[in-house]
């Protein structure tokens, strides 16, 4: 019989909850800084490595923002991004969903077009050299304010037909998706579908505000929403998705132990729930390490894997037509692969 590693490894699957700004490895991250002359406060790779022991949220947003600094050119854009859909389809991910955070480039004067050009460049290229489709969502920082996000959602109206949707990332506690409503409405109002980080490590009201406020298609994380029971029979009921990430919860103290995640309570609970590696350079997995995770930590069985794939496949924001043909590859490695 194979083993659940091989077939969490040969898994068809999408991704739905990745930054591409968090698939900044050291040793691309020295790269790029030694081609921009840009410094950096550490001697090595392995010393940067080191510095990846955040304790919360906000250890980990302060550098991430500081990684930044090396991308100023659309090829910084484009060999991040390809890097991670080798990395992506390597694990057997066929299509992926990637967020980008344009605040953390443009505030430092990299033109709104630079960032865009060089993701989507290389998200075509992935798509003819390695069949791995993908979209981008682009995310406003909570951490700003409504009115920066209003900027930014103006530069990127010329470059609509490259952004399927709007999210919401960052500092969550103290940000409430409120302070983005009408924000979000405009996007809408554009034509951008919606998306919202909340309870990861804020109440399960910032889910509630995400869904009612921000008319979100996709919660991202939703750990949080487990505290409120009516809410979890809500999202049952209209089968929204929950992008979860969980060596992200792990690494940053969401949760104390990998034994404690949430997830298989989701699925007992008949939430749509998918697996995801958020910031996968920082936090020491991209997704098919998460899926061996959480398979081991919670015994996680085969059927339990493949509701997770094809969770992944219903939730993405690809056609009809394209997530039938998704899930007719999921039917076809079960056919092939023994139970």
């Amino acid at each position: 019989m194979q083993s659940l590693d091989s077939f969490i490894a040969g898994l068809p699957k999408a991704e739905l909850h990745l930054h591409i700004e968090g698939t900044l490895e050291p040793e691309l991250m020295f790269a790029l800084a030694a081609r921009n002359k840009v410094a950096l406060p550490y001697g090595s790779v392995d010393e940067l490595r080191a510095a990846y022991d955040f304790g919360n949220l906000q250890d980990f947003l302060d550098l991430y923002y500081q990684g930044t600094a090396v991308l100023q050119t659309e090829r910084d854009f484009y060999d991040l991004t390809y890097a991670y859909l080798e990395k992506a389809r390597a694990d057997n991910v066929l299509h992926a969903e990637i967020f980008f955070d344009p605040q953390a480039h443009t505030d430092r004067g990299v033109p709104f077009a630079t960032v865009i050009d060089g993701l989507d460049r290389a998200c075509r290229d992935a798509q003819a050299t390695l069949g791995i489709s993908s979209k981008l969502i682009m995310c406003f920082l909570r951490h700003l304010d409504q009115a920066a996000a209003r900027k930014t959602l103006d530069q990127a109206l010329v470059h609509k037909h490259r952004i399927v949707a709007v999210g919401l990332d960052s500092s969550e506690v103290g940000h409430p998706p409120s302070k983005f409503r009408q924000v979000f409405a405009r996007a809408r109002d554009a034509g951008f579908l919606a998306v919202a980080h909340a309870g990861e490590e804020g109440p399960a009201e910032y889910v509630q505000e995400a869904l009612d406020l921000l008319r979100v298609r996709r919660i991202d994380h939703g750990n949080r929403a487990l505290d409120d029971p009516a809410l979890v029979n809500r999202l049952a009921a209209e089968g929204m998705p929950l992008t979860v990430c969980p060596l992200s919860n792990l690494k940053l103290c969401v949760v104390d132990d990998m034994m404690q995640h949430p997830l298989k309570r989701m699925l007992d609970a008949d939430l749509m729930v998918t697996v995801n590696s958020d910031d996968p350079a920082y936090f020491g997995g991209y997704v098919n390490a998460n899926y061996r995770a959480v398979q081991q930590a919670l015994n996680l069985d085969r059927d339990d894997l493949v509701t997770l794939a094809r969770n992944s496949f219903e939730a993405s924001f690809l056609e009809p037509a394209e997530i039938a043909a998704l899930n007719g590859k999921l039917a076809d490695y079960l056919a092939t692969t023994p139970g």
